[in-house]
């Protein structure tokens, strides 16, 4: 964002309604996310209860300072908004303010970011210890998280930033279409799931029945 706080404040008051557009479809974004953690946790919790757990945890955690990024974009409207209340500002700090909001918006944002390096990083492990989605998607998700954990030092994220981009893009969209083209191994799926629930349905004798055929699965 350029530093010409008079120039932004202008921009976002002549292009109001679809400033306020961008924000409520990042808003949008975000609830899709939060419903994606959600399905990514029931499809690999037969992988690893406890690490789709965490990687959801983490998801939703970066959804949740997403949503406050996006209470930082919406303060210029407010602020350049005229209120009455506001006029013990003079314009200059109103247009420094709303500027200010902006870059606050944009940290929440790489904040954000970082979260969900963390969650790509374990949803592409949970990928490849699976089996019943191809490993080199795995890959590519973890190494996606990775570069968005470069954001924790902003040099290497500027320098890279096309880079990551690209990587990021190439493995979710990967992981996109495999999914709704492709679909999983349903059959392993199956297999991991009744794996997971021995445990709980195991017999004194250390065996479970599995899937209501008789087939014996040691305990």
């Amino acid at each position: 964002m350029p530093g010409d706080a008079a120039a932004v404040a202008g921009k976002i008051v002549a292009d109001k309604g679809w400033y306020e557009l961008g924000v409520v479809v990042g808003l949008f974004s975000t609830a899709c996310y939060v419903a994606l953690a959600g399905l990514f946790y029931a499809l690999f919790r037969p992988v690893s209860r406890i690490l789709s757990l965490l990687a959801a945890l983490f998801s939703l955690t970066g959804c949740a300072v997403a949503a406050v990024g996006s209470v930082f974009q919406l303060a210029p409207l407010t602020v350049l908004g005229g209120s009455r209340y506001l006029g013990v500002f003079g314009a200059v700090q109103r247009q420094a303010m709303a500027l200010m909001f902006l870059h606050l918006g944009e940290e929440a944002g790489r904040v954000a970011l970082i979260f969900f390096g963390c969650f790509q990083l374990l949803l592409g492990y949970l990928i490849i210890r699976s089996t019943f989605l191809p490993r080199v998607i795995g890959v590519l998700i973890a190494l996606a998280g990775v570069g968005w954990l470069t954001f924790l030092s902003p040099p290497v994220e500027t320098h890279l930033s096309v880079e990551l981009e690209i990587l990021g893009l190439v493995a979710e969209v990967s992981l996109m279409l495999w999914l709704l083209v492709r679909g999983v191994d349903g059959q392993r799926w199956t297999q991991l799931a009744n794996q997971a629930a021995v445990p709980a349905g195991a017999g004194p004798a250390g065996h479970a029945t599995v899937g209501g055929r008789g087939q014996k699965i040691a305990g």
